[in-house]
């Protein structure tokens, strides 16, 4: 399904195949419309100027292409474009950046995504079910009609609102990913998330199983139904990039206590001390 390469940019410029353009060119308008072309991306958390991350990024694009396609990905240079771009642009502050790529083009452009509130960090959010069984989800490319479905579910409202996030079932009723993020259950002191061929392996998922062993714990394999995730008093939150560790609140009429469970908290810390590492480390590069 045919879909545009550039999707809601942000800022005044963007790279494409090593030039910059105006976000009202010519050129933008061009690359606002859907092609029917294989198309890779990865949005990359700024902080401070810093691209959190990125060299995972970098091999989870890699995998991608790999996983459908044969053309050579040259990461480093990909990576210095991304840092050249926000050079160029003179931004060194907190966002998101997008790298999309197809086998003849390379596309860089800062991106407007939902950032949760101060309030939905500290409450949590609210979430609506969705039943999807996701194709080759180890590979992170342009889906449209997952897309579509998607933003659909978005418009629908629960008994608590707007969704912030979906979580995905599958056929069997289990729980196992959200639609823009990974999940994760605590539950009886036991902190679960689905096997890895069930799911897209999000970069900040890595580093929350990080910080799970910096907290003295481990991640285990599971994935569970609404009924026993309810039984089990569990709680629950999600990580993506644009937004790091978020509990959940509400997922449709069922509330989970996931704001005040201690080992979420603990892992929450953690989380933030890694990244805080990770910055003051790549701090020369910018």
């Amino acid at each position: 399904m045919a879909y545009p390469l550039m999707e809601h940019p942000s800022g005044d410029r963007f790279f494409f195949d090593g030039a910059f353009y105006d976000v009202c060119s010519d050129k933008a308008k061009e690359l606002s419309k859907p092609v029917d072309v294989r198309t890779y991306y990865e949005t990359v958390r700024i902080k401070r100027g810093v691209l959190l991350f990125l060299e995972d990024h970098m091999a989870r694009l890699t995998k991608s292409v790999a996983g459908l396609e044969d053309f050579p990905i040259d990461t480093e240079d990909i990576s210095d474009k991304a840092y050249s771009f926000l050079k160029e642009i003179g931004f060194k502050a907190d966002g998101n950046i997008r790298i999309v790529l197809t086998k003849d083009n390379l596309l860089i452009h800062l991106v407007d995504v939902n950032v949760p509130s101060e309030e939905q960090f500290r409450n949590g959010i609210n979430t609506s079910l969705f039943q999807w069984e996701r194709q080759t989800p180890n590979l992170k490319i342009f889906r449209g009609d997952y897309k579509n479905a998607v933003n659909e579910k978005f418009k629908k409202e629960n008994s608590h609102g707007m969704p912030f996030e979906l979580v995905l079932s599958d056929n069997e009723g289990r729980l196992y990913e959200g639609s823009m993020s990974n999940l994760f259950v605590i539950m009886d002191g036991c902190v679960y998330s689905a096997p890895d061929d069930k799911i897209l392996i999000g970069i900040t998922r890595r580093r929350v199983i990080e910080s799970l062993k910096r907290s003295g714990l481990e991640l285990k394999t599971g994935m569970f139904t609404m009924d026993e995730l309810v039984k089990g008093n569990a709680a629950i939150f999600v990580s993506s990039t644009p937004f790091d560790i978020l509990p959940v609140t509400y997922i449709d009429d069922q509330t989970f206590d996931s704001v005040n469970d201690p080992l979420l908290n603990m892992i929450s810390e953690a989380y933030a001390g890694y990244t805080e590492e990770y910055i003051a480390d790549h701090l020369e590069v910018i």
